[in-house]
């Protein structure tokens, strides 16, 4: 009996400190993930300069100076050389990154499938801060998450192969009519000029509806864009509470919302009886 509860406190010990592994190693990539944020929009390469920079004094970081979420709160968030403010998007994207990582790892341990699903979030994390930032992502970015998903579709759930095509080309056919009212009713009803060339969807955004519509299926893609679209009108509320009128990025709630649903898929499939 003894012996049995020493070693359930031993693997369970084991467990934590394996969690608390791969939390650093997703802070790790993180801190990649973040620099590629910075450095895709504006087309600086990723080898050069191989070492941080300040953006602003172009000053070489220390190494101790580089220690992700850790140097950001030891420096209080600007640089040690000339002050200029580090963004908080630093430490969002290396949290961030930890986080997905270490649930994606609870979920399905060290398989080629939790590689092909952290290659597939990871990237949707970049195209999301992107988007947050520019309100832009890059097309090959897109193109890459949508070919990594296909190869895992193919491997893993054959069957949503066809849910791709099912779903994006029902979200393309919603965008022309919801797009048809804004720039044709809308706009005249708010007597708006300006809502004459707006879209319903941003052309980013179609690729990531493929993506889910690939992980999800129908039905739990379905819920996942449901369950964005709650998670998007937060700040469109707060701007308007704000009188700003700030365009919403969707890619990241699009992210958010797979990421739940994927997670949760076999809790909702039991509450939805699908």
């Amino acid at each position: 009996m003894i012996l049995s509860q020493i070693f359930i406190k031993e693997r369970e010990d084991l467990e934590v400190f394996n969690i608390f592994l791969v939390a650093i190693v997703g802070l790790l990539f993180g801190s990649f993930l973040a620099m590629l944020v910075y450095r895709l929009p504006l087309s600086i390469s990723l080898i050069n300069p191989k070492r941080s920079i300040c953006i602003k004094c172009k000053q070489k970081l220390k190494w101790y100076e580089n220690i992700p979420v850790f140097s950001y709160l030891f420096l209080k968030g600007k640089c040690s050389y000339c002050g200029t403010k580090i963004s908080y998007m630093y430490p969002i994207v290396e949290l961030s990154t930890s986080l997905v990582t270490v649930l994606l790892f609870v979920q399905f341990g060290i398989t080629y499938q939790f590689l092909f699903l952290i290659g597939i979030f990871y990237s949707l994390i970049v195209l999301s801060f992107i988007d947050l930032k520019y309100k832009a992502v890059p097309d090959y970015l897109l193109i890459f998450s949508l070919l990594l998903t296909i190869i895992y579709i193919v491997i893993y759930d054959i069957k949503n192969v066809v849910s791709i095509f099912i779903f994006t080309g029902g979200i393309v056919l919603l965008e022309i009519f919801v797009t048809f009212y804004i720039q044709n009713i809308k706009s005249k009803i708010f007597n708006d000029e300006r809502l004459k060339e707006q879209k319903s969807l941003g052309e980013g955004d179609i690729p990531i509806f493929a993506i889910i519509g690939g992980l999800l299926g129908l039905k739990l893609g379905l819920i996942a864009v449901f369950l964005s679209a709650i998670l998007a009108i937060i700040p469109s509320i707060i701007n308007m509470f704000i009188k700003k009128d700030l365009e919403t990025p969707f890619i990241p709630f699009l992210a958010l919302g797979l990421l739940l649903v994927f997670l949760n898929e076999s809790y909702i499939v039991k509450i939805m009886n699908f």
